[in-house]
Parts: C-alpha cells; sequence; structure tokens
C-alpha cells in the first residue's frame, strides 16, 4: 500500500495549487535561470487568472499527491484540445509533473507517474506524451525508465529566455 494519496483538484484549491506550482517550479529551475526570468514566469504563467482559467478547463486536470494530507508534488494532465502541443486530438498530455525537494527520490515521481498513466490509459489515448527542458537531465531519465522515448522539440519562454524542451512520448503498446 503506498504511503501516498491523490487527490483531484477543485477551484477551491486554487491558492494551494499556486503556491505548489510556484514552489515547484522555484526549486527546480532557479538555479539554471535568472531570478528576473523565473519571476517573470512565476509571474505570468502560475497567476491565480491563468491557473483558474486551466483548472476550470473541462479537458485538463490537476492532481495533488498527498503524503498525510499535505501536497508533496502535483500533475496536470490534458487531452483534446487542451493538450500545449496539438498535433493529435486522440493524443494524452502529461504537461505538469513536480516533486517537492524533500520528496525527491522517495517515491512520489513514481507515485504521481502511475496516476497520470492510469487515468490515460482510461481514455484509451493513442499515445501519451510531455515536454521536457533539454537540460534537466534527471527528469529525462526518470522519464526515460517508464519508457519514453524522444519525438521532438519545441521551444519554451522562461520570462525572457527562449530554451528548448524535448517532446517525449510513450507509445500505445509500450503501456503497462
Amino acid at each position: 500500500m503506498s504511503i501516498y494519496t491523490l487527490k483531484k483538484l477543485v477551484l477551491s484549491d486554487l491558492h494551494d495549487l499556486q503556491e505548489i506550482s510556484r514552489t515547484t517550479f522555484k526549486e527546480t529551475f532557479e538555479e539554471h535561470n535568472s531570478a528576473e526570468d523565473l519571476n517573470k514566469y512565476l509571474h505570468e504563467q502560475l497567476s491565480i487568472d491563468k491557473l483558474s482559467k486551466e483548472i476550470q478547463n473541462p479537458e485538463s486536470a490537476f492532481y495533488f499527491g498527498e503524503r498525510n494530507n499535505d501536497a508533496a508534488g502535483y500533475l496536470k494532465l490534458n487531452w483534446g484540445a487542451a493538450q500545449t502541443e496539438l498535433t493529435d486530438l486522440t493524443a494524452f498530455e502529461i504537461e505538469r509533473i513536480y516533486v517537492l525537494k524533500p520528496y525527491l527520490g522517495k517515491g512520489m515521481g513514481n507515485f504521481l507517474m502511475d496516476a497520470a498513466l492510469e487515468i490515460a490509459y482510461k481514455m484509451k489515448p493513442s499515445y501519451v506524451w510531455l515536454g521536457v527542458w533539454e537540460k534537466n537531465e534527471r527528469a529525462i531519465r526518470f522519464y526515460e525508465k517508464y519508457g519514453f522515448k524522444v519525438f521532438g522539440s519545441h521551444l519554451f519562454s522562461l520570462g525572457n529566455d527562449i530554451q528548448t524542451d524535448l517532446l517525449m512520448k510513450l507509445e500505445n503498446n509500450q503501456q503497462t
């Protein structure tokens, strides 16, 4: 039995979602990016208004991975037209999978990925995909362990810095 639980978020969770979103993003990327670019991204992309629209989108879902009712990480999932790189309406995107620093290496990432794939497979997508910063080697290795393979790339704006994300997919025949 897992020590973690999954909680689907609703609009009343918005402020907690913003807090964990900003904290995990900053923990993950602050050492590799300028404070100016990071703060611009946090202000624009993780604002209450933007997160509110995302949480209310019927083709997206947010989930907390919790330990003892405290959020330790979170997921953002998209399908249909909500996907950030719309190339296949039958695909399923794991847009965000972030874990708070104290839970790194303690199974939370696996718990969230397993939950994301379980949710995805219930929708019978043609494939599951995600984007990951090309310099985030830890995350790339994690996704490769699940069978994700690079199939392309796209540009990602972090503040004023244009970066490259690798697009990785898990083919339908690799589903567990």
